[in-house]
């Protein structure tokens, strides 16, 4: 049988970072910034009745202009709204054996943590950021709304 089916990967998450970003800078100038998130899954226990928390911890990179803001904007404990591509990776860890990894290549970031004004540079008010460009996203009660 001769199934064709759509290729997609597109990863929506939201949750909070587990460590402060990690900027950096290629040889050639161009900002990567890396950080985690967790991502909370709330689920009733069939054994006790009792609700239950798990938290998968996921990788986070972020390229570009798009980088740079991640880096110098959000802190651990930060909560974000990502949009992006999974990527794999091979590598070999410190004992010789090859690993395989996972990581979100952001498209989109958005901040979901109103910063006071004295905390943003003036016009940064906004808390997304997409590729090289932030968009307004608050609505007239002056509460940012959540693109999902």
């Amino acid at each position: 049988m001769n199934i064709r089916i759509p290729e997609q990967n597109y990863v929506l998450l939201t949750g909070r970072l587990t460590r402060d970003p990690d900027l950096r800078y290629t040889a050639k100038g161009m900002p990567v910034c890396s950080f985690d998130i967790a991502v909370n899954k709330n689920y009733k226990d069939k054994a006790t009745g009792e609700w239950r928390e798990k938290a998968t911890f996921v990788g986070i990179v972020a390229w570009g202009p798009m980088g740079e803001r991640s880096g110098e904007k959000l802190k651990k404990g930060s909560p974000v709204h990502v949009e992006g591509s999974l990527e794999s990776s091979e590598y070999t860890d410190r004992e010789g054996n090859k690993r395989k990894s996972l990581k979100i290549n952001a498209k989109r970031i958005q901040f979901l943590a109103v910063a006071s004004k004295g905390d943003a540079p003036s016009g940064e008010e906004d808390g997304a950021v997409s590729g090289a460009a932030a968009e307004k996203s608050s609505n007239d009660s002056g509460i940012d709304e959540v693109p999902f």
